[in-house]
């Protein structure tokens, strides 16, 4: 899939992390960033994976852990969404809370949906300086433990 028109089209509901994983490696640069100038596909894209969070969320890997980790998507983090985990649960929320966070993540739709996906190393992008982490870096480096991230075949 490479045409962004059938990508709006797409039944995010349906596709399973590993196609999302598949679709997102297939995408040019150029033409992730026209998906994401719709601003409409974009929350909806971003909606999607964060509601799929709590169901690849891995309780035995989190242990005790308590924390609320924000997330700001995009290049001026205009899009927030917050994960909580909190003794084996993990509940996500659109919006900023009152919450402190632990740990608050910054980067780019492009950056992010290549992270979700399993197409982008964490720590790459972290020395890149395209993802930022504000707070504890420990557990910024945990979270891939946390979570069953897809991988493209």
């Amino acid at each position: 899939m490479t045409d962004t028109a059938d990508f709006a089209d797409l039944d995010f509901a349906s596709v399973t992390p590993e196609e999302f994983a598949r679709i997102v490696k297939s995408l040019s640069a150029k033409e992730m960033k026209e998906i994401v100038r719709d601003a409409e596909l974009r929350l909806r894209i971003l909606r999607e994976v964060f509601a799929r969070m709590g169901s690849r969320f891995r309780p035995e890997n989190a242990g005790q852990t308590s924390a609320v980790i924000r997330w700001k998507v995009g290049g001026d983090g205009d899009c927030v969404f917050e994960t909580a985990v909190e003794r084996g649960v993990c509940t996500v929320t659109e919006g900023r809370s009152e919450a402190t966070p632990k740990v608050t993540l910054v980067l780019g739709d492009t950056e992010f949906l290549n992270l979700v996906s399993g197409n982008a190393n964490p720590i790459t992008l972290f020395f890149s300086r395209r993802l930022k982490v504000v707070g504890d870096l420990t557990l910024a480096a945990r979270l891939t433990h946390y979570f069953d991230i897809p991988k493209a075949s």
